[in-house]
């Protein structure tokens, strides 16, 4: 498995190995001493799958109590992955990492606990899985804007298909003044 550094402090773009022939492929998709030792000390409690059409975009979400990391990867289809430093206090806050990740590259991206996370669809439909640190809690469910100026992110789309939720969320600098954001702990050991 090669794992990646990326810009944003603790977040990991992973490529594990696939074993293919004329008959199809093969490749462990998670293996918690094989992760560990690439520094990602995460133990994940709940497996998700969502189906989404082209662009959908999901997000950017996060918890603010119940801080959730993620290892997010794609079983059919493709999208751009996002993830956005929102930890007050981290070396990279404010800044967003992108990744392609699809069903012939079978890259995943490990989101820490406590970043924003979003996804916009590239292809005609995707499978979207990704295991979790921490169980869902609706009440505790926060968002960042999609197409907040302060951040840039280029999604590859100009008019994506939002739901009302995502549609509403706020800017980075509304949620920082309403101490909607988590603190950074440095050290935590990718978890």
């Amino acid at each position: 498995m090669k794992v990646m550094e990326t810009p944003i402090v603790d977040v990991k773009l992973i490529e594990p190995k696939c074993f293919g022939d004329a008959r199809g492929f093969f490749l462990e998709t998670f293996s918690t001493q094989r992760y560990q030792d690439a520094g990602i000390n995460a133990v994940f409690v709940q497996d998700n799958h969502s189906r989404s059409r082209q662009g959908v975009l999901r997000g950017l979400h996060y918890q603010l109590r119940h801080l959730q990391g993620k290892l997010v990867s794609v079983t059919r289809g493709e999208v751009f992955d996002v993830v956005v430093d929102i930890r007050v206090g981290s070396p990279t806050y404010g800044q967003w990492c992108g990744a392609l990740l699809n069903d012939e590259n079978h890259r995943q991206m490990y989101v820490p606990a406590g970043l924003a996370h979003g996804f916009v669809v590239l292809s005609e439909t995707v499978d979207f899985v990704y295991k979790c640190t921490d169980y869902y809690y609706p009440a505790d469910e926060k968002g960042l804007l999609w197409n907040d100026p302060a951040l840039g992110i280029d999604w590859r789309i100009d008019t994506p298909l939002l739901s009302e939720k995502d549609r509403n969320n706020k800017t980075l600098a509304a949620l920082k003044a309403g101490n909607e954001l988590p603190l950074y702990i440095p050290n935590k050991g990718g978890q």
